[in-house]
């Protein structure tokens, strides 16, 4: 079955073990065979694993690209073990992973792993909401106590004394 990708000028692709990049104008490529083939807007680099579930991605990265996939198993059940620690609701999308895994669907596990990363966002932007509603709930009873403080002083400024 032939692949036929479109190239924006200047994207990148990873091809097999190989990163090919189109200098010139939009280009039209037909690819024949079985090789991994992740575009551009696919491909996590190493300076943008900055989360675990992008850890996980990343690991399966290595996995879909490599000649040997089994050589990073290994980096990836010891990530999968930290995330299930750390966030035990990550397990749907990890069994999910593991599935298309286990059947040799590594570009599939990637899309599911994407997945994880949203999640995982979400988990974190509740996670910074809540500190954010505790830190002004907290800034605000600090005010009024403050504020409750301070008022016998201002009645005696209003009142005309020191």
């Amino acid at each position: 079955m032939t692949l036929k990708i479109e190239f924006k000028a200047g994207e990148r692709i990873i091809l097999g073990d190989c990163v090919v990049t189109n200098h010139g104008q939009r280009t039209r490529l037909s690819i024949e065979g079985t090789v991994p083939i992740l575009r551009e807007k696919d491909i996590m680099r190493q300076s943008q694993v900055d989360s675990p579930a992008k850890r996980i991605y990343f690991a399966v990265q290595l996995m879909y690209t490599s000649k040997r996939p089994q050589d990073h198993y290994d980096f990836y059940l010891g990530l999968v073990r930290r995330i299930l620690k750390a966030a035990p609701s990550t397990r749907p999308y990890i069994e999910r992973i593991n599935n298309r895994i286990l059947t040799g669907e590594l570009y599939k596990a990637l899309k599911e792993t994407r997945k994880l990363i949203a999640y995982e966002k979400g988990l974190l932007d509740h996670a910074l909401r809540q500190q954010s509603l505790r830190d002004s709930r907290q800034g605000n009873s600090r005010s009024a106590r403050t504020g409750s403080e301070l008022a016998p002083q201002s009645r005696r400024q209003i009142a005309g004394g020191a």
